[in-house]
C-alpha cells in the first residue's frame, strides 16, 4: 500500500485517554530538560548511543531465556542439589518472576524516571547473574534465578519506553526494527552461546559461565547509561504520581496464577493446577473493575483506555498467540537434537544461527519499512514463519538422522526471516499509538502478552511432544512434527489475527500506521 493513500497518525500527537488526561500531560518543558523524543522539535542528539545501551541491556535479559537450555544437563550433573524440581524451576522460576514485574516496572519507570529503573534492572540483573554463577547448590540457584527474573521484568519495559521516548517517525520504526533482531538473534543465538561457553570450560563447571558472561556486559552498560540515556527533567522530578498499590497486586497475582501452571505443566501432576486459570480469571476481572474506578481520579497502573485502540489491543494479542508458536520450537528441538541424536550442547546451538541470521537482517529491513506496508508486512511475516514451521516439520518426519541440523539450515532461515517481519513491526505499530508517558507500562503489556504466551506454547506443545514421545517409546519422528504442529496451529492463529486488522482497517479506512 503506498505511503501517499494513507493518513499517518503522528504517534506522539495522538489523543491522550479522556478520563485523566490531565495526568499524563507533558509539560512543555519537559523535552528540553528531559532529553529528547517526546514531543520537541530537535532530537536527541545522543538518540542512537543511547539505543544501543538500552539493546546491551535488553538483550543480555533476552538471552537468559533461552541460554540456559543447552546448560540444563550441565547443571544436573555438575551442581550439587540440582534434583530434577530444581532444574525445572531455573527455568520456570524465571518465566513466573520476569512475567510478574513488568508492567509495574513500566509504570515506575514512567513514573519516576526510565534511565533509573533502567540502571537499577541492569545492576539488578547483574548481581543475580553473579549469584547465580556461584551458586553452591540447587536451592541458591533457584532463588538467584528468581531474582534474575524480576530484574528483567523491571528492566525490558524501560527499552521499549525509551525508544518510544527518543525516536519519531521513521526512525522510530527503524530503532524498533533492530530492537527486534535483538530479540529474534538473543534467543535463537543463545543456545549456541551457552554450548561455546560450556563445551570452553567443561560439562561439570561449564554451566557457570552461562551466567558469568552476563557480568561485563552489564557492567559496561551500567557506566554507559549515566552517560547517553536522558535523565528525567526537573518537571518530571517534581511530579507527584499515584502509584496504585492494589492494581499492582492484582495485576502481578493474575498474571502469577495465568503462568504458573503452564510453566509447571509437566512437573505438577493432575488437573488441580489448571483452577489457577480460573483464579488469574477472578482476579484479572478485580483488576478492571478496580481500574475503572481508581481511574476516575487518581493514575491506574494501566490505563484501560489503551485497549480501544485497534492497533494496541490486536497488537498485544497478536504477540501472544505468536510467541505461543515462535518459542516452543528452541524448546522441543533443542531435546529431540540432544537427547534424541545425542548432539553436543554447541551443535544443538549451531543448529539455530540461520533463524538467527534471517531474523536479524529481517527485522531490520523490517523495522525501516513498516511505515510504508503496516500490518500487511506483519502478514507476509507470518506466512513465511508459516512454511518455514512447515518444512521443520517435514524435514524432521523424513530425515530424522545424524545430519539433520544440515537439512534445518534453510527451513529455520525462512522461519527466522518471517519472524523478522513480525516481531519488530508489531512492536513499532501496538506502540504507534500510544502517549509517550505511558510507553513504559504500555510496552510492559505487550511483554506481558509474550511472556504469558511462550508460557502457553512451551506447556501446550510440550504435553503433545511427551506424550506421543511416551506413546511411541521415544520415537522423536513421531513426537517432534506433533509437537510443532501445535506451534504451526498458534502462528495460524497470529496470521489470522492479523489480517483481520488489515481488513478492518482497509473497510474502515483506518490502517495501522506509522
Amino acid at each position: 500500500m503506498a505511503a501517499e493513500h494513507r493518513k499517518p497518525v503522528e504517534p506522539d500527537a495522538a489523543p491522550l485517554v479522556e478520563h485523566h488526561a490531565a495526568h499524563h500531560a507533558a509539560p512543555p518543558e519537559a523535552d528540553a530538560a528531559g532529553g529528547g523524543g517526546d514531543g520537541g522539535d530537535q532530537p536527541d542528539p545522543n538518540r542512537w548511543k543511547a539505543l544501543v545501551i538500552c539493546l546491551l541491556g535488553g538483550g543480555i535479559v533476552l538471552l537468559d531465556v533461552s541460554i540456559v537450555n543447552v546448560a540444563l544437563q550441565s547443571i544436573s550433573t555438575g551442581l550439587p542439589g540440582a534434583t530434577p524440581e530444581a532444574v525445572q524451576w531455573i527455568l520456570s522460576g524465571y518465566a513466573l518472576s520476569f512475567g510478574l514485574l513488568l508492567v509495574p516496572g513500566g509504570r515506575l519507570g514512567d513514573a519516576t524516571g526510565r534511565r533509573r529503573m533502567f540502571v537499577v534492572g541492569v545492576g539488578l540483573f547483574t548481581l543475580a547473574s553473579a549469584l547465580c554463577g556461584f551458586a553452591p547448590n540447587g536451592i541458591v540457584l533457584v532463588l538467584a534465578r528468581l531474582v534474575q527474573g524480576l530484574a528483567g521484568g523491571l528492566l525490558t519495559p524501560q527499552v521499549t519506553a525509551l525508544i518510544q521516548q527518543l525516536f519519531r517517525g521513521k526512525e522510530r520504526g527503524t530503532a524498533f526494527g533492530l530492537f527486534g533482531a535483538t530479540v529474534g538473534i538473543a534467543t535463537a543465538i543463545g543456545p549456541l552461546v551457552g554450548g561455546l561457553l560450556i563445551t570452553a570450560f567443561g560439562t561439570e563447571n561449564g554451566w557457570r559461565f552461562v551466567f558469568f558472561v552476563n557480568l561485563p556486559v552489564g557492567l559496561v552498560t551500567i557506566l554507559l547509561a549515566f552517560r547517553y540515556l536522558p535523565g528525567a527533567s526537573r518537571a518530571e522530578r517534581g511530579r507527584k504520581h499515584d502509584f496504585d498499590p492494589v492494581g499492582i497486586v492484582l495485576l502481578g497475582a493474575a498474571v502469577v496464577a495465568l503462568l504458573l501452571p503452564f510453566v509447571q505443566s509437566q512437573e505438577w501432576k493432575g488437573n488441580t493446577k489448571w483452577w489457577l486459570v480460573v483464579v488469574a480469571v477472578v482476579l484479572a476481572v478485580l483488576f478492571v473493575l478496580w481500574e475503572r474506578r481508581y481511574g476516575r481520579t487518581k493514575e491506574p497502573v494501566i490505563d484501560l483506555g489503551l485497549f480501544r485502540r485497534r492497533s494496541f489491543s490486536l497488537g498485544v494479542g497478536l504477540a501472544t498467540l505468536y510467541f505461543a508458536g515462535f518459542t516452543p520450537l528452541f524448546f522441543v528441538l533443542t531435546l529431540a537434537l540432544q537427547s534424541g541424536l545425542h548432539y553436543s550442547a554447541l551443535l544443538a546451538g549451531l543448529s539455530s544461527v540461520s533463524f538467527a541470521v534471517g531474523s536479524g537482517i529481517a527485522s531490520t529491513i523490517g523495522g525501516r519499512i513498516v511505515h510504508r506496508f503496516g500490518r500487511q508486512l506483519i502478514v507476509i511475516g507470518t506466512i513465511l514463519v508459516l512454511i518455514g514451521l512447515g518444512a521443520v516439520v517435514w524435514v524432521v518426519a523424513n530425515h530424522y538422522r545424524s545430519d539433520l541440523g544440515w537439512w534445518l539450515v534453510v527451513p529455520l532461515l525462512v522461519a527466522g526471516i518471517g519472524s523478522g517481519l513480525t516481531i519488530s513491526p508489531n512492536q513499532t505499530l501496538t506502540l504507534s499509538e500510544v502517549p509517550v508517558e505511558q510507553g513504559g507500562s504500555a510496552g510492559g503489556l505487550i511483554q506481558v502478552g509474550a511472556r504469558v504466551g511462550s508460557a502457553i506454547g512451551i506447556a501446550a506443545v510440550g504435553s503433545v511432544f511427551y506424550s506421543v514421545l511416551a506413546n511411541s517409546k521415544g520415537d522423536y519422528t513421531q513426537g517432534l512434527p506433533l509437537g510443532l504442529g501445535v506451534s504451526l496451529g498458534f502462528v495460524g492463529a497470529a496470521l489470522l489475527a492479523g489480517i483481520v486488522d488489515v481488513v478492518v482497517g482497509k473497510v474502515r479506512g483506518t490502517e495501522a500506521t506509522v
